[in-house]
């Protein structure tokens, strides 16, 4: 395997660290820009709704442009979107940035994979990929976490200028390191969006934007939950995003061995149903508990809950790769654009919920969501069973 695929995920895992950590930012930069917790959530609406737009219009546009200054620029306009929300002296401003770096990492998300399997060759085209989307999953476990660790000494905008110093030493090593003339293949949106129509792609990625919907309707609120919900400290923000992380890795490397040895599906259905009983769990004991207890109960909650929801995401990917092999490069950038789709819309609910209710009704709406889910995943499996039972007929 070409060591350089490594400084592609070192990539993913810088910008992908934005996107996770704002859930212990939002209360210092709802303090700051003197607005609420549930309007501060915009501003991972923005980035998330920007990486899912950004992922397919601009690799579309770019066309068969050199990979290599493609990702270099990405990168830099990803480092100049932090530098501009770390030097942002109002909310509009900062929203302005969000959305310049959520389409620099849609774009570079999208370049970085089709890069990877180009260094690694048609063969190793699943762990290539899986190498860069890698970088993601220790965004969770080291990117969250450190950047909330960096928030509590050196404040929210030392978190953006931390965050901006490695993407600019990334890019460097990219610049470096990758060979010139890596052209990409160029593809028109309709190409690219054609792939939906493929039996149980549709309804595969539905399950998938649903799933995460739910999910970030607790996770991008994490804080006030913690917080207001559990009577935590926000020193202990860090803590909990370790833990989940921590959760996150081992849910990760675990499901591709779960999903050879019982099955994507049924992983998925277990992610489903588990993902179902932890929102209840956090609700429930939120609304019931005393708030001791109830802090107790979070934090050790965060270690089951990051196995169990990050179980998801390899899971998913190999059903849908399983649907369509041989476009499996277009199916998986759809997968990713329904997870930021996912993560923007239940950010978006969430700070709505949060709004009119208490944190801890957060669980009751979020679990809602795993029970939609589970209602296309059967739906799906019915329809592809019937196709399966029609094409035997014949």
């Amino acid at each position: 395997m070409d060591k350089r695929i490594i400084w592609l995920a070192v990539g993913s895992f810088t910008m992908s660290t934005v996107g996770f950590v704002f859930s212990s930012l939002l209360p210092s930069i709802a303090a700051d820009t003197h607005t609420t917790i549930p309007h501060s959530g915009h501003l991972i609406t923005l980035f998330s709704l920007s990486y899912a737009i950004g992922a397919p219009l601009l690799s579309a546009l770019a066309g068969a442009a050199d990979r290599r200054r493609l990702l270099v620029t990405a990168m830099l306009v990803f480092v100049v979107g932090n530098c501009i929300a770390a030097m942002s002296v109002s909310f509009t401003t900062l929203l302005l940035a969000q959305i310049v770096m959520g389409m620099a990492s849609g774009l570079f998300a999208a370049t970085a994979q089709a890069a990877a399997v180009s260094l690694a060759g048609p063969e190793h085209r699943a762990l290539a990929i899986s190498i860069v989307v890698g970088g993601t999953t220790f965004a969770v476990a080291l990117g969250a976490p450190l950047g909330a660790l960096i928030a509590a000494f050196w404040g929210w905008r030392g978190t953006f200028g931390a965050v901006a110093l490695l993407g600019l030493t990334c890019a460097a090593v990219l610049w470096l390191r990758l060979p010139r003339g890596l052209s990409g293949t160029k593809l028109t949106m309709s190409e690219r969006f054609g792939a939906i129509g493929r039996p149980g792609v549709a309804s595969s990625l539905m399950v998938t934007f649903l799933y995460l919907t739910g999910g970030f309707m607790i996770i991008s609120y994490l804080a006030p939950l913690a917080i207001d919900g559990a009577g935590l400290s926000q020193l202990a923000l860090p803590g909990l995003l370790l833990a989940f992380g921590v959760g996150a890795v081992i849910g990760n490397l675990s499901s591709g061995y779960l999903a050879d040895r019982l099955g994507a599906t049924r992983v998925v259905t277990a992610s489903l149903i588990s993902a179902l009983a932890v929102s209840l769990m956090i609700a429930f004991g939120l609304h019931f508990l005393t708030r001791d207890l109830a802090g107790l109960l979070l934090i050790g909650i965060m270690v089951p809950w990051g196995i169990v929801g990050w179980a998801f995401p390899p899971a998913q990917a190999s059903r849908i790769v399983g649907f369509a092999p041989e476009v499996a490069h277009l199916t998986l950038s759809l997968n990713a654009s329904a997870i930021y789709l996912g993560i923007a819309t239940g950010t978006a609910i969430g700070g709505r919920v949060l709004e009119n209710t208490a944190a801890a009704d957060l669980g009751f709406f979020a679990a809602l969501f795993p029970v939609a889910s589970l209602a296309v995943l059967y739906a799906g499996l019915r329809s592809h069973r019937r196709r399966l039972a029609t094409a035997a007929a014949e």
